[in-house]
C-alpha cells in the first residue's frame, strides 16, 4: 500500500516538475527522470496524477497561484495608482528572477509542445490578472487618480503587456539579450533605473489626456 504524500512533498513534486518542463517542454520533458528527481517512484507520481498531460497541468496552476499570491499583496491597498504601479513593477522583477521557471513554463506554453492547451491556459492564466488590473485603473479613475478618457479594460490589457515583456526580460535567454541591446549591456546591474524609467513611461501614459498632448503640426 502506497504511503500518502504530505502537502509539502507534493509542491516538492510539482516544483520538479516545473522545472523539467520549463527546460524541456512538456514533449521532452521525462517524467521517469521527475520522478527520480522528486525522489518517488513513477508508480507513486501516477497515483496522484492520470498521466503525464494532467500533471503539467498541475504544476501550471501551481505557478499560477504563486503570481495570483505576488499580485493581490501589491494591488490592494489604497495608494495612488503610480504609486501600486510602482510595487506591481517591483514584484514583477522579483516574481521573474526568483521564478524564471514559471515564466519559462508560460513561454511553452505559447510556442511549445503544449500550445495546444493555449486556449484553455490563456482564458484561467489571463483572467486574474486582467480583472485585477481593471479594477484598479478603473477606481482610479473614479477617484480623479487619472485621466478619464480611456478604456480600463484596454488599458489594463496595455499595462499587462508592458509588465510581461519584463516578466521574459528577467527570464528568459532570448528576451535578457534584447534588453541588453536597448539599454546597455549593465541594464541587470540596477533594477531601481529599470524600475524608474517605467514608471516616467507608465505615468504619462495614466496621467495626459489626448487633449492636453502638444502634437506637432
Amino acid at each position: 500500500m502506497l504511503k500518502k504524500l504530505t502537502d509539502e512533498k507534493i509542491v516538492e513534486i510539482l516544483e520538479t516538475g516545473i522545472t523539467e518542463f520549463a527546460k524541456k517542454g512538456l514533449d521532452g520533458a521525462n517524467i521517469n527522470v521527475i520522478a527520480k528527481n522528486a525522489g518517488i517512484s513513477i508508480g507513486v507520481l501516477y497515483k496522484y496524477f492520470e498521466n503525464k498531460e494532467e500533471f503539467f497541468l498541475a504544476c501550471v496552476k501551481r505557478s499560477l497561484e504563486a503570481l495570483e499570491a505576488v499580485l493581490k499583496e501589491v494591488t490592494n491597498g489604497e495608494e495612488k495608482i503610480l504609486v501600486r504601479a510602482e510595487k506591481i513593477i517591483r514584484a514583477v522583477i522579483y516574481y521573474s528572477k526568483e521564478y524564471s521557471d514559471y515564466i519559462n513554463m508560460y513561454q511553452e506554453i505559447m510556442s511549445g509542445s503544449s500550445k495546444k492547451f493555449a486556449p484553455l491556459l490563456a482564458v484561467e492564466i489571463e483572467s486574474m490578472t486582467a480583472k485585477t488590473y481593471a479594477d484598479f485603473i478603473k477606481k482610479a479613475m473614479e477617484s480623479d487618480d487619472i485621466r478619464k478618457d480611456i478604456d480600463p479594460r484596454m488599458f489594463a490589457f496595455f499595462f499587462d503587456n508592458l509588465l510581461t515583456m519584463l516578466q521574459f526580460s528577467y527570464s528568459c535567454d532570448y528576451h535578457r539579450e534584447r534588453l541588453k541591446v536597448y539599454c546597455g549591456v549593465d541594464v541587470f546591474d540596477d533594477d531601481e533605473k529599470v524600475i524608474t524609467e517605467l514608471v516616467k513611461f507608465i505615468e504619462s501614459a495614466f496621467t495626459f489626456a489626448q487633449s492636453e498632448v502638444a502634437h506637432g503640426k
